[in-house]
């Protein structure tokens, strides 16, 4: 019987309560105190999370956008004209088969370049627009027009384009000299035609001469992508100032691997000067063989200093054998600029002007002597393989 009262009890209270709910969630007019609760004290108003403002975008990340905004513009896409000669033309199987077809072929290079004068001047890679029959540059606004060479330079790969247009966006230049590993740097390009394109990375190193593009070149390496039809265009600091001409990159399957090069502005600046004004760059000469100068080596050959470039060989009648180098010695210093790798060496002789007269600060034996040298004129190269 009194398990029957339980259950009975048990199953009113539930119903109870369940009416109850009900009424305060549709209906708690009904109760007394209208909105108030079940006690009669109203409720206070909840009470709000006070949540932080979010952070204001870092100088790092503003920037980024405000250099791609003020870069962007100055950086257009190439379209150089070639005609490649058919390697078949000649054999007469590929005539029996497919007739006396074109001996030479109409190729499409695609590539990217920089203005970098209101008179129209742009940069670009010589690479790009080696052997173009017409070259058409696409701004960014739209318009689009043909180009001329005013010069190219193999040794550095940089070429000077003309255009004649009014009112072209003008990329200012940066230091490089103000450059460090880890500044934050954009390149800006048209990778494999796809449109105008901004990628984001650091610089991974400076002064590289490794890449196989010069001899005599320091490179400035980043891992921002750098993929077909970059070349020519713009590497630009966290400001939008160009600081490089993207020229080539280190890829096992041609695309980006997040190791490029970009030649340093004041380098390519110095080149442009020298096309506009001469129509060529002339750079300096002495005729030696130079060899990187190791602690081993130097403990071998018991040299007095452990820096330097050691000269393994010299020209015959060369500007350094005339003006008293040997092989043996060690430059220190050419001018005023100290060397201590061989393309330290190379980068510096480069710099002097032909016919100009410069002093090598060299170590012979125990002592060091300085050499004059009347620099001569380097002989227009053949770049290396991109």
């Amino acid at each position: 019987m009194w398990r029957r009262t339980w259950l009975v009890f048990a199953q009113a209270v539930t119903v109870a309560v369940a009416v109850l709910f009900v009424v305060l969630t549709f209906k708690p007019e009904w109760l007394p105190g209208g909105r108030a609760g079940v006690a009669g004290t109203v409720l206070p108003a909840p009470t709000l999370l006070q949540v932080a403002p979010a952070p204001a975008a870092s100088g790092a990340v503003a920037g980024y956008a405000l250099a791609a905004r003020r870069a962007a513009p100055a950086v257009v896409s190439i379209s150089a004209t070639k005609m490649s000669r058919n390697p078949h033309a000649d054999d007469p199987r590929f005539k029996f088969f497919f007739g006396d077809g074109p001996a030479a072929q109409q190729q499409i290079g695609l590539g990217s370049g920089v203005i970098v004068a209101p008179e129209g001047y742009l940069l670009t890679n010589h690479h790009v627009v080696e052997g173009a029959t017409e070259i058409e540059v696409q701004l960014t606004d739209g318009r689009a027009t043909r180009a001329r060479v005013v010069g190219s330079d193999t040794e550095t790969d940089i070429a000077v384009l003309k255009i004649e247009l009014d009112g072209l966006p003008v990329i200012a230049l940066g230091d490089v000299r103000a450059l460090n590993v880890g500044d934050a740097v954009l390149a800006i390009g048209n990778p494999f035609n796809v449109g105008q394109t901004v990628t984001a990375g650091i610089v991974s190193a400076l002064d590289r001469s490794e890449a196989g593009v010069s001899r005599f070149q320091n490179f400035i390496q980043t891992d921002a992508a750098i993929n077909p039809g970059n070349s020519g265009g713009a590497l630009v600091d966290s400001q939008g100032a160009l600081v490089g001409i993207n020229t080539a990159i280190f890829s096992r399957t041609g695309g980006s691997l997040g190791i490029g090069f970009a030649v340093p502005a004041d380098t390519a600046r110095q080149v442009m000067e020298q096309l506009i004004r001469d129509g060529k760059v002339r750079r300096g000469w002495i005729g030696v063989e130079p060899r990187e100068l190791s602690t081993e080596l130097a403990d071998s050959l018991n040299l007095q200093v452990k820096s330097g470039v050691l000269i393994a060989g010299v020209l015959q009648d060369g500007p350094a054998a005339k003006g008293g180098l040997r092989p043996g010695d060690v430059v220190l210093q050419i001018g005023d600029r100290p060397v201590k790798s061989v393309s330290e060496l190379f980068a510096a002789v480069a710099a002097l002007q032909p016919d100009a007269e410069t002093v090598l600060l060299t170590q012979r034996g125990s002592e060091q002597v300085r050499v004059p040298v009347k620099v001569g004129e380097r002989a227009a190269g053949t770049a290396a393989g991109r």
